[in-house]
Parts: structure tokens; sequence; C-alpha cells
């Protein structure tokens, strides 16, 4: 295709011009932008971004160019070469872990050695003897061999008791057997493992003198370290392509009767004795599933920035993109309304606007209860687990309490906290109209790419029973008068002081009260659970709706909880202006309304609120929200500071040219514009010309 006429070039959008609109929606709102970003995440941190990007931008294999353009293999190759190029840099100048971080979010794409870094490491790290570290921790952080994490298999993913590969103990020569008995025990959608890993560790079935004693993590070679082909009795390789994230190599592994050596069993919690063949359990069977309650934690954290991307690239938009006049309007102009105008447009993307903060926040606390638990973690030593209890999903041993409050909580919140990202995304693609069907908008591969985090780690239906579970425990330690002194037993404990009051919120007028009457709703929901569990007998099956609606009720709470005390906290006075800590009480509010106006039946149900409160949330309060935080949209979007770069989206760019970079991508990076076909169905000719190549970038 030939490059673009002259008077193609000098065509312009019809006016008002997409930045003029940009910049007249800036000047609407005081917020300072700058002050509010370090608010959110430090000086330090956006100075780093800052850096690293300069750095990223200047190497020619992270263009971003073709990245809508590439077929599966293509993006896979091209995903490798940045991976390498990556870990060179990092190398090079010396980065941190953090550093990392920040180039992965900038590059936005889930690359070869992701699970090597994440999964992979923080697994040897943390389940591994000084002995382990290194043999197996040295090496990968040196990235001398490459691992991946491979538990979840074929035929079984939420429950991990129900794991069919087996590690068998040989005491004769001190070895383990890993081996895939069926076709089902193939572990799949492993991370880095379909061309990339040449170690793995294997979550498998630990097997003495017969007796299983549950999944255990052993570290298995799997590739030759010069060859990187199987290993005999290592069959392995790539699942296919998926819905998204297909620039990572997810990939499927059968081992038939591999030998590894004793000191591949990662052994800090948990080991057998190589003389006496005897199993030495871990003093808290917890303390085996850091891991996951890290990547959980992790997850809710990161949930507030990826909502975060989609609602900054549908507002700017919004912003720009102008549909019909106000039919109201007394303009006689004829010019039609911007689409942020429009309330229903309001109603669906600014309350996902306050997720964004409200999710961020709740993040934050999350890392930090995390912490904390890391600290206390090894003094742990649950000796009155409840051994009636029998093993639920994603538990390694039936009667262990994992961590209760951080394993509760990183459940229920990685289940809401993703639930509301993904779906939230795809809110905001629609939001965009047709225009966001494409490739080019920015939302939709996003969306793809996050998808999965709403199943991996823990489904998010299926993790909503262990945040039922922990409620359920906590209320009858609460009315055995034996409950230890945390916020759930505090709640419960008001709950059943006021029950036959009633409760009096004000949830229109006062905030804490807000936060109340969210803690009301949950301490209602639980004892409704508990007296159809213990005092009806009803199964646990029959009950997991409920517990489904307890778990989401109960991390909402959580989210607007958090979302209040960091606005409680008196550095915000010194840090921002009092317009722009306005305008966060103000996405407080309509974040917390919102949500108790789409679950009025429980808030009403509970006595957490009348019927009258809920009308006035619905027609009233939220509407004159989403008024008031209009003004303000673009600088709260800006304030999240994606640049350009990082978002690769026609639509969001910041300085509102979406028209002129939308028919840029379309006409002169599209391969297809390069392709002259015969279009004739009776010419056995498809194609009369190939130019493709030139439209694709080197790397």
């Amino acid at each position: 295709m030939a490059p673009p006429p002259q008077w193609v070039k000098d065509l312009k959008p019809s006016g008002p011009q997409g930045s003029d609109l940009l910049e007249a929606e800036r000047a609407k709102s005081k917020i300072n932008v700058e002050k509010l970003s370090e608010f959110l995440f430090t000086k330090a941190v956006l100075e780093r971004k800052e850096r690293i990007l300069k750095i990223l931008m200047a190497e020619k294999v992270f263009d971003k160019s073709n990245n809508y353009f590439d077929g599966r293999v293509d993006k896979f190759k091209t995903a490798l070469a940045r991976a390498k190029r990556m870990r060179q840099l990092q190398v090079k100048h010396n980065w941190t872990n953090a550093d990392l971080e920040v180039a992965d979010s900038l590059i936005s794409e889930p690359g070869p050695y992701g699970l090597h870094a994440s999964m992979f490491l923080t697994t040897l790290r943390g389940q591994g003897t000084p002995e382990q570290h290194k043999l197996f921790s040295e090496p990968a952080e040196n990235y001398k061999i490459i691992g991946c994490y491979a538990q979840t298999e074929l035929g079984h993913g939420s429950n991990v008791r129900g794991l069919e590969t087996t590690c068998t103990w040989n005491p004769e020569d001190k070895t383990f057997t890993l081996h895939s008995p069926h076709l089902t025990a193939s572990k799949w959608w492993i991370g880095s493992l379909g061309r990339t890993a040449t170690h793995a560790v294997v979550m498998a079935q630990l097997i003495i003198k017969g007796r299983s004693y549950g999944p255990h993590p052993f570290v298995c070679q799997i590739r030759d370290m010069k060859t990187h082909l199987p290993l005999d009795g290592v069959y392995v390789g790539d699942i296919g392509p998926k819905f998204g994230y297909n620039t990572m190599d997810n990939g499927f592994l059968l081992l038939n009767k591999v030998k590894i050596p004793h000191i591949n069993m990662l052994a800090k919690f948990s080991s057998v004795d190589p003389e006496t063949s005897k199993y030495l359990k871990p003093s808290s069977p917890s303390l085996i599933y850091g891991t996951l309650t890290w990547v959980r934690s992790t997850i809710v954290l990161q949930s507030g920035g990826v909502l975060a991307r989609g609602v900054t690239i549908a507002t700017r938009y919004a912003a720009v993109r102008r549909q019909f006049q106000d039919r109201d309007s007394t303009d006689s102009s004829g010019s039609e309304n911007q689409v942020l105008n429009y309330s229903m447009v309001q109603f669906r993307l600014l309350p996902l606007l306050a997720s964004c903060f409200a999710l961020h926040f709740t993040g934050k606390a999350m890392m930090g209860l995390y912490q904390e638990n890391q600290k206390n973690m090894q003094k742990v030593a649950q000796g009155n687990a409840d051994a009636s209890r029998g093993a639920g999903p994603e538990e390694t041993h039936s009667g262990s309490d994992l961590l209760a409050d951080l394993h509760a909580t990183s459940c229920g919140l990685k289940a809401l906290g993703s639930t509301t990202a993904a779906e939230g995304l795809e809110v905001c693609r629609r939001a965009c109209g047709g225009h966001g069907y494409s490739q080019f908008g920015g939302i939709g591969s996003w969306y793809a790419d996050y998808l999965p985090t709403t199943t991996w780690e823990g489904d998010n239906y299926m993790l909503t029973q262990q945040v039922a579970r922990y409620l359920l425990k906590s209320a009858r330690s609460v009315l055995k008068g034996d409950a230890p002194s945390n916020d759930t037993t505090r709640i419960f404990t008001t709950f059943l002081k006021k029950q036959d009051m009633g409760a009096a919120h004000d949830v229109l007028g006062s905030d804490s009260d807000l936060v109340a009457a969210f803690a009301w709703r949950t301490s209602f929901l639980t004892f409704e659970a508990l007296k159809h569990r213990d005092l009806e007998k009803e199964s646990w099956n029959s009950l997991l709706v409920d517990f489904w609606r307890l778990s989401t009720a109960h991390s909402q709470y959580l989210v607007v909880k958090n979302f209040y005390d960091a606005l409680q906290d008196e550095s915000l006075r010194y840090t921002l202006d009092p317009e722009t800590v306005s305008v966060l009480h103000k996405l407080f509010r309509l974040y917390a309304l919102n949500t108790l106006e789409k679950e009025a039946s429980e808030f009403y149900s509970s006595a957490a609120v009348t019927v009258r409160q809920i009308q006035l949330a619905r027609t009233k309060s939220v509407m004159k929200l989403l008024e008031e935080v209009r003004p303000h949209a673009l600088r709260l979007v800006d304030a999240w500071q994606f640049p350009d770069w990082q978002l690769d989206s026609s639509l969001g760019r910041k300085d509102g040219k979406v028209y002129e970079d939308m028919f840029y991508r379309a006409s002169q990076l599209n391969p297809l514009n390069g392709l002259t076909i015969d279009p004739y169905p009776d010419s056995d000719v498809l194609v009369k010309n190939d130019e493709t190549a030139k439209f694709k970038a080197k790397l």
C-alpha cells in the first residue's frame, strides 16, 4: 500500500479538536494531579517509573507498533526477546525487584519469565532450606535455571488435595519418584512451562510406604540444560492459543516415573528423614500456603490499577467523543454533546473510577496485613485446629486454619478485587462504543490478558467458601465468649448487642455510619448462615450461594472500611489541598452508596437501612455525587500517571488526538494493507503482491 497522499495527511477531525476538549476538561478542576499522584504512589515510585520508562522507550525490542498485529508465534517470539533484554537491563542497571515490577507494568504483557520471577522464586525462597537456597535459589536468581510453579492439573484446579501427580519415597536409594498416573494428572495452565522452563516446582502427593501425606512441593528438572529438549520420562509442551495471555507459554507436563534426589523436596516446613523414612510434618500446616497468600495479596494490590487503566482510556475518550445534541440545551449552534456529559455514561464510568481508589487503598492495607503476618509466621503454632472440619478447597491439611484472618481476607478481596476489575474493564470497553471493539482502543487485549485472574490462584466463586468458613468460625467463638480480639469479632459483638434494638445508620449523612451499615449487613448474613448450618443442619452444598453472598458482603465491607480509614489519615490534610480531599470523600461516598444501592435487598433485609434511605441513595445521593465528581474526572484519571506508551491506546491518548492516532495505526501500521489480493472466485491466484514484511518491526 502506498503512503497516504498529501490530501489525506492534510485532513483533520471536525472541530472542536480532541486536544482542545481535554484541555478544557482539565481546566474545570483545581485538583493538583502531581500531589494526588504522590499521595497514591509516593514521589520515589513515580520517579522510578519515569526513569525506567526512558530506558525502555530507547530499546527497539520494546517498540509496541506491532503488538496488535502479530499472531501467536510472533507474539511469543517477541515476548521472549523482550524478556531476555529485560533481564539484561536488570543486570546492567542493577534493578531491584521493585524496578523490575515497574518495567513489567510499563511493557504490559505477560512474558515467558513471568512465573520464574514470581511463583518459582517465591516458593524456593519461602519453602526451601538454606542448603536448597544454594542449590536452587541462587542459580534461579541468576537465571542459570528457569523455573515455573506446577500445581494445577488437567483434572484438578482449586481442589489441591485432589491432585493426582504422585511423588513416592524410595528408601532403598533415598530418592523420590514423580509420576503422572492418569491423563488428568497432567500439569496444565502452568505459566513459563510450555517452551521456557528448565525446572519446575511440582506439587505432588507425597507417598511414604503406601500412605499419602498430601501435596508437597518438589523441584524437578524437565529439560536438558544445553539442548533445552525434554529429559527422559518428561512430556512437556504449550497448551495452545487462549482467550488472551498469548505472549505466555502456559504449558502441560506429564512425568513417567522420573526420579529426583532427596534434596529436591522443599523442606523448610516438612520433610522426610532419609534414614528412617519418617515424615516430619510442619509445626503449622498453614505455612505451606505462604506462596498463594502472597500472590492473592498482590492481586488485591494490583486490581485498582488494572481497572484504572481502563477507566483512564474510557474517561478520556468520553471527553473527546461527541454524539447528538442535548435535548434540553439552549445552545443554538447545533454542536454535539460530549459523551461524558450524559448521565448514563457517568453512571457507568464514575463509580468505577471510585472503585479504583477504593481498591487501591484496600490493596495497600492488604499488603500491610500480609507483611505483618510474614513477621509472625515462624512463631505461629496452631495446636487447636478444628479436627472435625474436613479439608476444603485449596487446603493442604484438614483442620488447618491457614493464617485465619489473612487467609480469609486475601481470599475474599482477591475474589472481589479481580471480579470488580475484570467486569469493570468490560464496562469501560463498551462505554467506548464501536471503537472500543478495536484493538487500538487498548482495553480489549488488556481485559483478555487480565481475565484469567478471576480463576487462577483460586477460582473467585470457590474462594468465597474459605471466607464463609472463617466468618462462621468467628461467629461461633463470639457466641461462646472465647473470641479473639479483631475487627471481625468486634462487628459481630456489636451486632449481637444491638440486633434486638435495631440499627439506626445515617448512611446519607455520616461516613462512619455508612461503614457501620456495611458491617451490620456482614454480621446479619453471617449469623443467618450460621443458623442454617448449625441449627437447621443444612448441607454445605446447599449453602454455597449464601456463602458467596456472605463473602461478597464481607469483602465490600473491608473495601469501604479501608477507603474510609485511608481518608482519616492525618497526613492526608498535610499532603493534599482541601478541594482534592473533598473530592476523595465524594469518591468514597459514591463507591459506598452505589454499592449499597446495588445490594439494596441485603441492606434492607438485614435492617441496616430503611427503604426510604435506599430510595434516596438511588434517586438523589448517587446522582448528585456523579454530578459533583464529573468536573474532576479527567484530573482524577490523570493522577494514575499512565504514560501513553504504557496504555498503547488511540482512545486514551493524554493529548486527545484520538482520531488521528487511530487512522495512523490503521493506514500506516497495518500489515494487511500491504497485501494486494486477487478477489475473483474464478482465479486460482490468492495474492498478487505481498509487502507485509515492510510493516514488521525488527527485533
